[in-house]
C-alpha cells in the first residue's frame, strides 16, 4: 500500500495489493479523484479516517450491451409509472444516498467530504446522476462520473419500490445510447448481477480503462 502526500501518485495495477487497498492519504480534489478513476482507484473510508483508496480484485462491470432487464420491470417501465430525468438533482441524489447507506448499515462512506468532492465534478462536468420521479417527488436515482466512454457507478437510492431499478435500466440504456462502453460497479451485489453485471479480473479492468477512458482527460 502506498502512502500518498501532496504529490498524487497511485500505484500501477501490477503493484496493487490483492486485497484490493492500494493507497492512503492524498486528498479529494477534482484532479486527484479523475486520476484515480482513471487508473481504476476510488476512495472509499469512514468519516473521521484518512482517505483509503481502493482498487478490488476482481471489478464488478456491466458492459451496457448485456442489461438484462426482468418482464416485471419491462412492465413497469411501459406503464410510464416513473419520469426519467438526468442531472436535474445532483445534489438531492446524493444526499439521499447518504441517508439510505446511514439507515441500511447505520454508518456510510458517503461524508460531508465526499458529498462536497462530487457536488464539485458535478459542478465541472464529470459526476451525473439519473432520477426517478413519481409526480413530483424525488424517488429513485443513482450517481457516479463519467469519463470518456466509462462511467463509473457510486451509489444509488430508491425511497419506494423499482425507483432505483427504473432510474438504472433508463440510465444503462441512455449511456449506451451515447457509445458508453464499460459502468464500473465496483463490488458485486445480488442487485447488480441481477442486470447483467459480472466479474473480471483487475488487470483487464485497467487494461480496458486504457483503452476507453482516454476522451476529456483533464489534463494533470
Amino acid at each position: 500500500m502506498v502512502i500518498l502526500n501532496n504529490f498524487i501518485q497511485f500505484p500501477t495495477v501490477d503493484n496493487m495489493a490483492e486485497d484490493g487497498l492500494v493507497a492512503l492519504g492524498g486528498n479529494l480534489l477534482p484532479a486527484t479523484l479523475l486520476k484515480a478513476y482513471q487508473q481504476g482507484i476510488f476512495p472509499w473510508y469512514n468519516e473521521g479516517e484518512p482517505i483509503l483508496w481502493w482498487c478490488p480484485n476482481p471489478r464488478c462491470v456491466l458492459f451496457p450491451q448485456q442489461l438484462k432487464v426482468s418482464k416485471s420491470m419491462q412492465v413497469i417501465i411501459k406503464k410510464n409509472h416513473f419520469r426519467f430525468t438526468v442531472n436535474k438533482a445532483f445534489d438531492t441524489v446524493i444526499s439521499n444516498c447518504k441517508i439510505v447507506n446511514l439507515q441500511k448499515h447505520n454508518g456510510t462512506w458517503i461524508s460531508d467530504d465526499i458529498t462536497k468532492a462530487y457536488n464539485h465534478l458535478h459542478l465541472l462536468g464529470h459526476a451525473h446522476s439519473a432520477e426517478a420521479w413519481l409526480g413530483n417527488e424525488l424517488v429513485g436515482g443513482l450517481y457516479g462520473i463519467q469519463i470518456g466512454k466509462v462511467f463509473f457507478g457510486e451509489s444509488m437510492f430508491s425511497k419506494v419500490s423499482n425507483a432505483s431499478k427504473f432510474a438504472f435500466i433508463q440510465y444503462v440504456q441512455l449511456l449506451q445510447s451515447q457509445g458508453i462502453q464499460i459502468i464500473d460497479c465496483q463490488m458485486p451485489t445480488n442487485h447488480l448481477k441481477s442486470f447483467g453485471a459480472t466479474m473480471i479480473q483487475r488487470k483487464d479492468f485497467i487494461d480496458l480503462l486504457n483503452k476507453y477512458c482516454t476522451d476529456n482527460n483533464p489534463g494533470f
